[in-house]
């Protein structure tokens, strides 16, 4: 989210909107998108690698000295309660994902019941209480929520797994929760799913993203009709509109040969991302991570997994494989960390393995549990073209 946020970073062309293509003329395979006017202030996780990925990175864009903080949300809303600090006073956006492992399809589902902590680490579980713990993983919207209230921006966007829509009334439940915010009412719009592929990103991922519009920040008009259909006007609906498709008037779906341009083999890439990949042996069909992508279509939703639930680059003919690269004689093998990455539109110049310091599995960890930079820019460029026409002068 930070990422896509700020902008400028290069995607495959594969991947651009009709008007896009257009703008961007030529016929090289990778376009660098503009940079926005958004900046990243602040950022935490409690995971250390997150850090130490995220602050190589952004440190290429300029001084990212005290912006991450190696904190849980829960953590830092305490703190903020009785101090705000003074550089995000005046804030405008705030994105996170609270957890999403006890939402989601993959997972056990425990929701708002999880009995892991804020940290992932620790049972919250106490026999004597049959309400969930405040501070468990599955009520961290929660403590997001505080954050809002504390920091008071006049946007603000929450993801997670697809899976929460249907885990009974949890969509609503937050909804409410982040509507009710004392003293800093909010307008939430009602949430959506949105497929990452229909944006140019080269998977079939599907995350909901609740938005949230501080009232005493938005115009009259806008709140007066808000408050007669439960919605924005069409004109400055902040969900941006579809660019890819099977539809008239939208681009072909990317694929993961597109996403795949120019990577060539492992053992021949200088780049540790691309050379790092699971070793994990097949182990039958009927399992997660044992089928193959297709360099035709979109890749599947990257997961944040053990080496043995990666998906195949491409599998033996003994194990079903169809691919060309496998009737070329290529060897089976799963899809490498660059790889990963590439599906899910993060640019090369992100090191996700750095030697002694972020391992393979690591950054498997870290590329799964992300949003699509593409999807969060999607985002962003649909607020900065509506933000005069929402919000007070």
């Amino acid at each position: 989210m930070d990422l896509g946020f700020e902008g400028d970073f290069p995607v495959i062309r594969a991947s651009l909107s009709g008007p896009e293509e257009r703008e961007f003329s030529g016929r090289s395979r990778w376009v660098v998108l503009p940079r926005l006017k958004f900046e990243n202030l602040f950022a935490c996780d409690v995971y250390p690698k997150a850090q130490t990925a995220w602050s190589h990175f952004f440190a290429q864009r300029g001084d990212v000295e005290n912006v991450y903080h190696l904190e849980s949300v829960v953590e830092i809303s305490k703190r903020f309660s009785r101090s705000v600090p003074s550089q995000l006073q005046g804030l405008d956006v705030v994105t996170g994902g609270f957890p999403c492992n006890d939402f989601s399809v993959a997972g056990k589902r425990l929701g708002f019941n999880s009995n892991k902590s804020h940290r992932g680490n620790q049972s919250l579980v106490d026999e004597t209480v049959d309400e969930p713990a405040v501070e468990n993983r599955g009520m961290l919207y929660f403590w997001m929520r505080e954050f809002v209230r504390h920091t008071k921006p006049k946007v603000f966007y929450a993801e997670n797994v697809k899976g929460l829509v249907s885990l009974g009334d949890a969509k609503e439940v937050i909804e409410r929760d982040f509507a009710s915010i004392r003293k800093s009412p909010y307008l939430v719009l009602p949430a959506r799913v949105l497929k990452a592929v229909d944006y140019g990103v080269p998977q079939t991922r599907e995350r909901v993203i609740f938005i949230g519009l501080r009232r005493d920040a938005v115009r009259r008009d806008v709140i007066d009709h808000f408050d007669n259909t439960g919605q924005l006007p069409d004109e400055l609906d902040l969900y941006p509109s579809i660019t890819h498709g099977e539809a008239d008037g939208l681009r072909p779906f990317a694929t993961c040969g597109d996403a795949f341009v120019g990577l060539g083999e492992p053992q021949e890439s200088p780049d540790l991302s691309h050379r790092s990949y699971s070793q994990a042996k097949y182990m039958g069909r009927r399992l997660q991570g044992q089928s193959e992508v297709s360099l035709d279509r979109p890749g599947p939703t990257i997961r944040a997994e053990h080496h043995g639930n990666i998906e195949y680059r491409r599998l033996s003919k003994s194990h079903g494989g169809q691919s060309e690269e496998t009737k070329r004689g290529l060897p089976e093998r799963r899809l490498s960390v660059r790889e990963c990455a590439r599906i899910q539109t993060f640019p090369d110049a992100y090191e996700f393995v750095r030697p002694g310091i972020v391992s393979a599995s690591d950054a498997y960890r870290l590329i799964g549990n992300a949003v699509p930079p593409l999807l969060a820019y999607r985002l962003a460029t649909r607020l900065d073209d509506v933000w005069d026409g929402v919000f007070k002068r």
